[in-house]
């Protein structure tokens, strides 16, 4: 009930009291709002029907009890006083007035509503009548419209509303803010006029204004623009808005700022389709420059070649009369021939922002400016080599400079135009480059294929046998290594004229990849493969001079013969490269042939690799075995090295020579050397936990290992994990890791270092050109090669060879250890020479945990050691 509710209770107070009575109470119990009403000691005395069902309670449960009873708790202390000051006092805050109060119900659960109190007068007492409706239900609409319209606001999505006749009445935030307008701006125009512009499409802006608009929603991409002028593309979806009675009221329109999704899903989309269908030149170039000026129609876009006489040619320009076009063909290009002529010879962009005024245009600016071209940007299209192919160039129809968005458009544009220039300037060497090696000039994999299964039809029609081989060149790496890239290719380049040479008249011979060549040769039986893979090797071993550098090279070989070995291409490689393989294993620079045999240890590799990969996991069957590292003067213990071991549940102990580099082919080498990282912490932890006294414990790892940009994150939480210091852990690396030119690499060996762990350089001497590589990496420690301790008692180069390894490593600062050391007298002479710590089975061989532990305690101080503490 509202105030005039009220009043009509007042009146049926002033009726005959029998008469007023009843008619009030029939009144208020009929009431759809609920009605509570107190006396003067503020207790109910009349409690209605709706009253029961807003709060809870029953009538009986209520009347005669203080009304606080229907108070929140919080608000319970208050209330008798405050109905007391409004009798006694006159202050009146709330009667005839509507206030939000909450409820209580009787359950503990609260509701919202709306409560209306007036003053009655009856028999001389002042009551006091509360008429309470429920306005939860309207308050959860109010929130959820804040809300909605909070998002609506923060959204970078523009939203209009506009009224029947297309008014704007409502934009929200994103709209504000995409079109640069105050609301009070827009309020009462309609968006067509606030958003068009000179470029707009006005049958877009008919259909917006049309009488269909007002039955079905419509949706379009628009170019518009913002207060300042600057165009944006959107998507446009507009929806009529109808109410109750099917009446239209509102029209919604939903704004997207697609200007990006333009350059790209369009722009680029359909110039790259037109380049897929090999769409010609002339066409792709009209193409670009019409989807430019639709994107912005503010343009006019040009795009010129430069030929081999750096002469300019007009290759698309459409919006250009064709005269302005022709004269510009054939003009030289230069240091002040417009925009164009200029950025060209500059290879630079130029920006002229009046024609009429810039020197550049002094002899071409008569032909421009009767066409109303008032302002010139060109920018050049540059190849992938960086040599200038054509310009690219925007032409405006008032002095100006460029937009962000044209800046963008060109950016993309150049990309476009280069891929386009240069796909026809190599258009006479693809076929070339699809069918024949670029480097050595030999049939690629492609043209190799189609020539080999041809003989091989002609062998399978006439029963001729037909041989395959596969060549691998020996230790090509080391030399792309150590003589770089420039030697590596002139190397390939010698090889594949020896293989052209060792050919017959009708072999094929062609470059897989890499350092990998084959050779077919039909007609061609087991003793005439003998014969011609002999002269193969025979010819690739010759020494070579290349680039000033002498090389001595070889080359690995397997052969398969068809149809013995295999009938179709695929087979027959696969198995010429897997007896390469073989003979590579057994003997580098010799050869071999496919057989069962050969296959049969095919699979079983294949069979390793899966029990390695389960080896890795919960199963288990890996395990670190430690080798004491003393020092050479007292015998004291310096460290331990982790070796890892394999024992296989079928074939015994594997050596890791085998499943290391098997783990390196197959790709598990990363979770095998984290695998080792984590057991030897582990161990390292266990040992400081139970008081054995291991300084530190060195674990070796790959040149894959180093290439993991991860490492130096494992190791730290590995440490931390088990709680480590860095002293307690050395990571040893070969030369390969030193010499590997991958950046990644040298930037994962310096964060290792950077965490303070150790860094040592494993089987020093045996690789290639470590000297000058020393510099590049944070090494503390170098490992003596166990081939030169071994020979030192009766080869004197390996003595001198040991001498200066042991006086390089004093001249940097760094620790040497000596591997391998097997006897008194090896120990003896590296001490003697300043050798500070060694390694080795005169030591101890590597052992598990408890070996090593039994060794602790029974190694003596000094030297000799013990037979029993030497070897466990």
């Amino acid at each position: 009930m509202d105030v005039s509710d009220a009043a009509q209770v007042s009146a049926v107070a002033a009726a005959p009291p029998e008469d007023a009575r009843s008619l009030l109470l029939q009144t208020l119990e009929q009431a759809i709002d609920g009605v509570v009403l107190i006396d003067e000691h503020n207790d109910v005395v009349v409690f209605n029907a709706a009253a029961e069902r807003l709060w809870g309670y029953r009538r009986d449960q209520v009347l005669g009890r203080n009304v606080r009873m229907l108070m929140p708790h919080e608000m319970r202390s208050r209330h008798d006083a405050g109905v007391h000051a409004h009798r006694h006092t006159g202050r009146n805050r709330i009667v005839g007035t509507t206030v939000e109060v909450p409820i209580e119900q009787a359950d503990g659960s609260r509701r919202q509503a709306t409560m209306s109190v007036s003053q009655v007068v009856f028999e001389g007492r002042v009551l006091y009548c509360a008429f309470v409706r429920d306005a939860s239900q309207q308050h959860e609409l109010l929130a959820r419209q804040r809300l909605l319209s909070t998002a609506v606001d923060e959204s970078d999505i523009a939203v209009i509303v506009a009224s029947a006749d297309r008014r704007v009445v409502f934009a929200n935030a994103g709209c504000l803010r995409m079109y640069g307008y105050r609301l009070e701006e827009m309020v009462g125009h309609r968006p067509t006029e606030l958003l068009a512009g000179p470029h707009t499409d006005p049958s877009m802006l008919q259909a917006l204004m049309s009488d269909d608009l007002a039955e079905q929603s419509f949706s379009c991409e628009l170019l518009t623009y913002t207060k300042d002028g600057r165009p944006l593309w959107v998507s446009t979806a507009v929806n009529p808005v109808h109410d109750a009675h099917g009446r239209l009221c509102n029209f919604v329109g939903v704004l997207t700022d697609i200007t990006q999704t333009k350059l790209h899903e369009v722009l680029q989309f359909r110039v790259l389709d037109a380049m897929a269908r090999e769409a010609p030149l002339h066409e792709l170039m009209l193409l670009l420059c019409r989807e430019v000026e639709r994107i912005a129609p503010e343009l006019v876009a040009s795009i010129l070649r430069v030929d081999e006489q750096q002469r300019l040619q007009t290759l698309a320009g459409p919006s250009l009369p064709a005269d302005f076009c022709q004269q510009i063909n054939g003009v030289a290009i230069g240091p002040q021939v417009g925009s164009c002529g200029t950025a060209a010879w500059r290879n630079a962009p130029v920006m002229v922002r009046d024609i009429a005024t810039d020197p550049l245009w002094e002899h071409f600016r008569d032909l421009a400016l009767p066409l109303g071209l008032a302002a010139c940007w060109s920018s050049p299209i540059r190849s992938s080599d960086g040599q200038v192919l054509g310009t690219f160039a925007f032409y405006y129809r008032e002095p100006r400079e460029p937009s962000a968005l044209h800046r963008r458009l060109v950016d993309v544009s150049l990309h476009l135009c280069s891929l386009i220039l240069e796909r026809e300037r190599t258009k006479a060497h693809i076929h070339q480059l699809a069918f024949y090696d670029a480097l050595t000039g030999l049939p690629n994999r492609a043209l190799l294929r189609g020539k080999t299964e041809r003989a091989l039809h002609d062998a399978g029609r006439h029963g001729w046998p037909l041989a395959v081989v596969f060549v691998d060149l020996d230790r090509f790496k080391q030399v792309n290594d150590t003589h770089g890239h420039v030697v590596g290719d002139g190397l390939l380049i010698e090889l594949a004229r020896r293989l052209e040479a060792c050919a017959r008249t009708g072999d094929i011979i062609g470059r897989l990849s890499g350092d990998e060549f084959v050779a077919v040769l039909p007609q061609c039986g087991g003793g005439a493969a003998v014969a011609a893979v002999e002269r193969l090797v025979a010819a690739f071993a010759q020494p070579v001079t290349v680039h000033g550098v002498l090389l001595h090279p070889g080359a690995s070989l397997g052969v398969a013969m068809y149809p013995e070995d295999g009938t179709d291409i695929d087979t027959l490689i696969r198995h010429a490269d897997m007896a390469m393989y073989q003979a590579k294993m057994h003997r580098r620079g010799g050869f071999r042939f496919f057989s069962a045999e050969l296959n049969r240890e095919a699979h079983e590799r294949a069979m390793l690799e899966a029990d390695l990969r389960e080896a890795l996991g919960p199963a288990g069957g890996l395990a670190l075995h430690y080798q004491p590292k003393v020092a050479s003067d007292d015998g004291r213990l310096c460290g331990v090295e982790a070796l890892l071991r394999w024992a296989h549940p079928r074939l015994g102990m594997v050596p890791p020579v085998r499943f290391v580099a098997l783990a390196e082919e197959c790709g598990l080498v990363h979770t095998l050397g984290r695998w080792v990282l984590a057991e030897a912490c582990r161990q390292m932890a266990d040992w400081r936990a139970r008081g054995v006294p291991v300084p530190s414990v060195a674990v070796n790892l790959s040149a894959s290992n180093f290439l993991d940009a991860g490492l130096p994150e494992v190791l730290q939480r590995l440490l931390a994990r088990h709680g480590l210091k860095t002293g307690d852990l050395t990571v040893e690396m070969t030369e390969s890791v030193m010499l590997n030119p991958d950046p990644v690499v040298l930037a994962t060996v310096h964060a290792v270092h950077g965490l303070g762990i150790r860094v040592s350089l494993d089987d020093f001497g045996t690789g290639y050109s470590s000297l000058s590589h020393l510099h590049r990496l944070p090494i503390g420690e170098l490992k003596l090669d166990r081939s030169f301790v071994q020979d030192i008692e009766h080869d004197d180069l390996a003595r001198a060879l040991t001498v200066s390894v042991l006086r390089i490593g004093k001249t940097l600062g760094l620790t040497v250890v000596a591997e391998g050391v097997e006897t008194e007298a090896q120990r003896r002479f590296v001490a003697d020479e300043g050798c500070p710590v060694v390694q080795g089975y005169l030591v101890s061989r590597p052992v598990p945990p408890a070996g090593l532990e039994a060794w602790l305690g029974k190694a003596g101080s000094g030297w000799p050691l013990s037979p029993s503490s030497a070897e466990p």
